[in-house]
């Protein structure tokens, strides 16, 4: 209420009541000066006044092709928009492109009064005075020697000044720590109101509808482009000496690949785009850190296995002529496939040691407890970052959206003031949208389950075709047949098509979530973002993982038995996993998709801004950039968009996913995952300080939606990979089989061993028992053999419950869920006690905020009460000589 009543009231004494466009006949408009030739000049003409934002639009009267009652219309609401940017204080001057005249540059400046009134209307806090805390010191000062080479050099990029802050006040403003008025709004604050007041005022009003906001204008094509101006060129230095240079600061110490391996100034960046993406690389850097120790760990499992695959009994077994070499296993098609020898899967079996060892179990348990430290300790560092950000209490402080304001029709009583408010749609209305929205995401989920459907249908019918093609040699002495197996080549096909699915759906339903989201109308930019946020992520997650899933989960584990098997839709035979199982498959899907993505996202986040970049000045005069001002350089830039930041999230938190969910089936996760981030860093500050033009600061506290998500994915990460050891894996299978010696069910093995674990947890099946539409030409040639194997524990032909399930396979099940509900029970109850004994916010950070929020209220209080002394001194006085006036002459 009281940021409504400052704003109504300034309106009312500065602005005047324009009514409707039609009515407009004389608009307040900025004059045109000439380009004064200075290439980096931050200023006006005038060189006094300094340029706080940049609107572009195209001059109607010089268009080639005038639509000139489209033309008209655009230019009276553009000149209505500036008259009235012009009646709120701004002061605008408008200039020609140098390269293009039709282009027009009205560069806007906020004067000191503008500055105050909506910095009061903002509750942006500003400097009192220097803060004089002493900060602690840290237990890694014995080790400056070595990190200070890791460190930005202070002495290019010289560390903030601390301040105590309060939420400006403009009856106040004595009592704050104004030095120079210049630079008490820095370039980022001064950006931040102006396009504060660019996205309130108004440009037409329609049937008692006002239509507002330089977005609107933006989108509909009356101006090109509004954004800030970098303060200098990447490369170069600016010739003002007075400019901070900071974009060539984050170039040269942050973007710069041979500053890799620094750390990443997050003040400065912080100072020149904003807390928003400052918060952004400080959680993708601390993320980082913490893989470091997550790779080393899964580097030495893998080593782990790799070392230990000559030891792996059962993969001997599999590769022995005399073992793997006589077993015939059943065709796993219909017809077409063939009888094969165990011994033609040697090399995947192979491979599959090295994945599916004691190492992976060790590394799943270590998993789930590194992801929760990651999440505790990642808190207290953004506790810390709000305190030195001042961010703190930023929530209480955010502004309606525009696009919300401007829905406010329905007036509605509110419940604490008992005052009339306006609200865009009523509760019948909201829960409206909700119910559509919610139908809407799901009807894109159901696509997608259909889309995975689509591929499972695609693997067991291209099997069929991989089966016939590939050479059918039963002894598998084929080269080919010994590396390309149908499995194989069915797996790689299906990871890639898979891919491919992904990234389309992926693109489409971007834009239908921006377009659900607008439609439910979100009130603050937090609550859109977050709204965003969910619904992206909820789709992401299906569409990336649900591949992962089926493999993971459902392959392999529901295809009945040689004589009855399962068919999908009473035509499709399920497909089968290897003898080894499907862990191998599912780590080549997450190499798939993982390495994809990766190499997709660069080429959209890097190759794709730097061909545009490079096609708009292949197009410019050469050598025309050492003429063309700051402002026409920067219009030049690529534009980073709203959601920008956005998709930086996303990426990398469909990749915590990769790297918790399914990390028991691939150990070098977290190896590919730092790899990708230490040039993901350097990358993005690359795109944000050379390609892009500067984005308009923002504040935020925290990573928002984002945290609760990563939380989500640690609770199922524990989850999944207990049950990829389980179901997955053939971990539990042998476990159960070394350590049940001299039982028959199990073996007659005598001792603790794995010889002859391949051998039992094969199946034995009749060939006389196949049904008709299973026989096919494959069937000749068998000469003596009369059974298969297959992978199952049944009970064998002639038995008095022939291919029903035996013993074993009950015990081995119960040991699988007993497993499952252990590890899950130990590692939640790590994670919950990890969680219990590590505060959110550290002992010494609430201390900082307590001694800074008593002192903050201890100055401003002294200062009242020096003016109310002074005040009252006053007053005293005039009463003392008011008295003396008085009474002197009737006491004389």
């Amino acid at each position: 209420v009281f940021h409504a009543a400052v704003l109504e009231n300034f309106e009312q004494t500065i602005v005047p009541n324009f009514g409707s466009l039609e009515s407009q006949q004389d608009f307040r408009t900025p004059e045109f000066e000439e380009f004064n030739g200075k290439s980096d000049s931050l200023f006006f003409n005038d060189g006094q006044r300094r340029i706080d934002f940049v609107l572009v639009y195209e001059d109607e009267s010089r268009k080639e092709t005038n639509k000139k009652g489209t033309n008209e219309k655009q230019r009276r609401k553009r000149q209505a928009y500036e008259s009235n940017l012009i009646c709120h204080g701004l002061q605008l001057e408008a200039t020609r492109s140098v390269l293009d005249d039709k282009l027009v540059f009205v560069k806007v400046h906020a004067p000191w009064d503008v500055l105050c009134t909506y910095a009061e209307i903002m509750h942006i806090k500003l400097p009192l005075k220097p803060n004089d805390l002493k900060t602690r010191s840290s237990a890694f000062d014995s080790f400056n020697w070595f990190t200070k080479v890791l460190r930005v050099d202070e002495r290019i990029i010289k560390p903030e000044q601390e301040f105590f802050t309060a939420p400006f006040e403009k009856n106040r403003m004595n009592d704050f720590y104004i030095v120079d008025k210049d630079a008490f709004f820095n370039p980022a604050t001064r950006s931040r109101i102006v396009y504060f007041i660019l996205s309130r005022v108004k440009y037409q009003v329609m049937n008692n509808v006002n239509k507002f906001g330089i977005n609107r204008l933006v989108s509909s094509g009356i101006y090109k482009a509004a954004f800030p101006l970098h303060d200098c060129k990447f490369r170069y230095r600016s010739e003002d000496p007075s400019c901070p240079n900071e974009r060539y600061l984050l170039y040269r110490e942050w973007a710069h690949p041979r500053s890799i391996y620094k750390k990443q100034p997050l003040d400065l960046i912080r100072k020149y785009y904003g807390e928003k993406i400052g918060i952004y690389f400080a959680w993708l850097g601390y993320y980082t850190q913490m893989l470091l120790l997550a790779a080393v760990v899964g580097v030495a499992c893998f080593l782990y296995g790799y070392l230990n695959q000559d030891n792996c009994t059962w993969s001997k077994e599999v590769c022995d002529p005399d073992i793997g070499g006589k077993i015939i296993m059943c065709p796993q098609c219909d017809k077409i496939c063939p009888f094969w020898k165990l011994n033609i899967t040697c090399e995947s079996s192979k491979k599959l040691c090295i994945f599916d060892s004691f190492g992976t179990l060790v590394f799943a348990v270590f998993m789930g407890v590194w992801v929760t430290l990651f999440l505790e300790f990642w808190k207290r560092r953004q506790a810390e970052l709000e305190y030195e950000w001042d961010t703190v209490e930023l929530q209480q402080e955010e502004q309606p959206r525009p696009e919300y304001e401007a829905q406010c029709t329905h007036v509605v009583i509110n419940e604490i003031t008992q005052e009339e408010e306006r609200i865009p749609f009523t509760a019948w209305g909201k829960c409206i949208r909700i119910t559509l929205c919610a139908s809407a995401v799901l009807f894109w989920i159901l696509l997608i389950i259909a889309s995975v459907i689509g591929i499972i249908v695609y693997r067991l019918s291209v099997f069929i075709v991989f089966s016939a093609k590939l050479p059918k040699n039963v002894n598998g002495t084929d080269p080919i047949q010994k590396y390309l197996t149908p499995q194989t080549a069915t797996s790689i096909t299906a990871s890639i098509i898979s891919f491919i699915i992904i990234m389309i759906l992926n693109t489409i339903y971007e834009k239908v979530a921006i377009m659900i989201t607008n439609f439910e109308l979100p009130r603050t930019q937090t609550d859109y973002e977050n709204s965003l946020t969910m619904k992206m992520f909820l789709f992401q997650f299906v569409n990336y993982y649900s591949s992962c899933f089926y493999i993971a989960f459902f392959k392999g584990k529901f295809v009945g038995y040689p004589g009855d098997p399962v068919y999908w839709l009473g035509k499709y035979r399920n497909e089968e996993c290897d003898p080894g199982g499907c862990l191998l498959e599912l780590t080549t899907q997450l190499t798939i998709i993982m390495g994809g993505k990766a190499i997709w996202n660069n080429i959209q986040e890097v190759l794709l801004p730097w061909i545009m970049n490079l096609i708009g000045r292949y197009h410019r005069v050469s050598g025309s950039e050492k003429i063309t001002p700051r402002w026409e350089q920067d219009y030049h830039l690529q534009p980073m968009g709203k959601l920008g930041l956005f998709y930086e999230y996303l990426e990398m938190i469909i990749q915590f996913g990769f790297v918790t969910l399914f990390v028991a089936s691939f150990p070098l996760a977290p190896l590919l995952a730092l790899v990708n981030n230490i040039l993901e860093i350097r990358v993005d500050a690359w795109k944000l300080t050379t390609q892009f033009r500067r984005m308009v600061p923002e504040k935020a506290q925290d990573i928002g939606a984002w945290q609760p998500i990563m939380q989500g994915i640690a609770i199922l990460a524990v989850v999944t990979n207990a049950m990829i050891i389980a179901f997955t894996s053939d971990m539990i299978p042998r476990l159960v089989y070394y350590w049940s010696f001299s039982i028959p069910p199990y073996g007659d093995h005598t001792d603790y061993t794995m010889e002859g674990y391949i051998n039992n947890t094969l199946s034995i099946f009749n060939i006389a028992d196949f049904k008709n539409k299973s026989k096919g030409d494959t069937f000749l040639g068998l000469g003596d053999h009369t059974t298969c194997r297959y992978r199952d524990f049944r009970n064998p032909p002639g038995h008095p419950q022939e291919y029903k399930h035996n013993i074993y396979y009950w015990h081995v099940i119960a040991a699988k869920l007993a497993f499952v509900i252990v590890m899950e029970h130990i590692i939640y109850s790590v994670k919950f006690f990890l969680s219990y004994i590590i505060p959110d916010v550290s002992k010494s950070t609430k201390s900082k905020i307590k001694r800074e929020k008593y002192l903050t209220q201890k100055l401003l209080h002294e200062s009242h009460l020096q003016d109310m002394t002074k005040n009252m001194g006053v007053i005293a006085e005039r009463m003392v000589e008011v008295v003396d006036n008085n009474l002197r002459p009737k006491l004389e």
